[in-house]
């Protein structure tokens, strides 16, 4: 189930004059701001997710914008999960917008799954916006059925159709094929996901290493998938985060105080989702065509910024002279292995009888100052404590960085 230009449809719902009307959440053109979603009134001019403001604008200067209000988007998107789990228990949420669930006949319910994917629509209607619902017997062939007709669609893959669905497509409408990807694939005469599933697994593993032969039997219909079981923990693989500025940054006070606060944002994420990494990545962009980016191993996981974050500072140099002008930099941690932290409480003691050195002690203040912040933003909003990093680039970040759908 994918919900239809969700964040654009909100707003024309809780903004009734915007109806009909070409509406675009995202940011603004003068502060290389990028759309969000567009309304499918918009969408007839061109605009789309992840375009820049500025093209936008200019394909579509009537339009209505908007920075968005995630708030409200969450307050919806839980009543449409509410829906989801009412008709059968496995429901895997992947974003505050799209989620898979199994309607299996016999297996939670004998009715029809037509007739309850029909019903869903229904029910989601009723609150003020529409869905979009693909049925197939894995989460790749439901994931593109239900992309086929939007708004409000209901494309159905029967059982042994899958290749024969999927044969004509362009390999780009399968996820997991980037841009990249896609030209490689171009490279080697493959456009369509037929001519993809008749290639030999091992000479795409060659080329594209071990997800090269689940490329094919994806493309084939063939996926082995299951919808997981919200219990289940999410395999994450790095948690990120980045910001475009307005103005390009070009001394090393700047890079560095924006290095700052972007880890923050990124250890934030690193806590909500109880995770801690031993690799770094710093990403910097100087320009559309140039992005450069560098790792560094830790020695111990962790989801502290003041750790991180100093290290993401060291491979500053490696990557960036003096007065060259920065446009975004973004964050990374990965390689958590399974590893999870101790969530440390803003009053926790050592135990006695566990000498610490001044280092240590520092380490761990400073990992208390985090947590503690995480919570009083959590209960009172993001505004409710700022510290001198964040403050400094309020007014000179873009508000790009198009809403995380993924961070629900």
């Amino acid at each position: 189930m994918d919900l239809d230009a969700f964040f654009a449809s909100v707003e024309q719902l809780d903004h009734p004059e915007w109806r009909g009307k070409p509406v675009i959440v995202g940011g603004s053109a003068e502060r290389r701001g990028v759309v969000s979603t567009a309304s499918y009134e918009a969408r007839v001019y061109g605009v789309h997710s992840a375009m820049p403001s500025w093209q936008a604008k200019r394909l579509c200067p009537q339009a209505i914008w908007t920075h968005g209000h995630y708030t409200r988007y969450r307050e919806l998107s839980d009543k449409v999960m509410d829906i989801l789990h009412a008709q059968t228990p496995l429901v895997e949420q992947v974003s505050i917008d799209e989620a898979f669930f199994d309607v299996t006949p016999g297996r939670y319910s004998h009715e029809n799954p037509i007739a309850i994917c029909r019903r869903i629509q229904e029910e989601v209607s009723q609150l003020g916006i529409t869905c979009s619902i693909g049925i197939g017997t894995n989460k790749t062939v439901a994931k593109i059925a239900s992309e086929r007709q939007k708004p409000r669609g209901l494309t159905v893959v029967l059982p042994g159709t899958e290749a024969a669905f999927l044969a004509p497509l362009p390999v780009r409408v399968m996820s997991g094929i980037g841009s990249a990807s896609e030209k490689r694939l171009s490279e080697l005469g493959i456009h369509t996901l037929g001519q993809l599933a008749q290639r030999d697994p091992n000479q795409m593993r060659a080329i594209f290493g071990v997800s090269g032969p689940r490329m094919v039997a994806r493309a084939a219909g063939l996926e082995q998938s299951r919808v997981r079981d919200a219990e289940e923990p999410d395999e994450v693989k790095s948690v990120s985060n980045e910001r475009t500025f307005a103005h390009d940054l070009t001394t090393r006070d700047e890079l560095v105080a924006a290095i700052r606060h972007v880890s923050a944002l990124t250890g934030t994420r690193l806590r909500r989702k109880g995770l801690a990494g031993t690799q770094v990545t710093l990403k910097l962009k100087f320009d559309i065509m140039h992005t450069h980016t560098a790792q560094r191993q830790l020695d111990e996981p962790t989801d502290d910024e003041h750790v991180f974050g100093g290290v993401a500072v060291k491979l500053l140099d490696g990557l960036w002279r003096e007065g060259t002008g920065v446009r975004l930099v973004g964050v990374a941690v990965s390689g958590f292995d399974g590893a999870r932290p101790h969530q440390l409480g803003l009053f926790d003691e050592d135990e006695p009888s566990a000498p610490q050195d001044e280092a240590t002690t520092s380490k761990r203040d400073l990992r208390a100052l985090s947590v503690a912040t995480d919570s009083i933003r959590a209960r009172f909003g993001n505004d409710a404590l700022s510290y001198g990093r964040d403050l400094r680039f309020k007014h000179t970040e873009s508000d790009t960085a198009p809403m995380d759908k993924r961070d629900f």
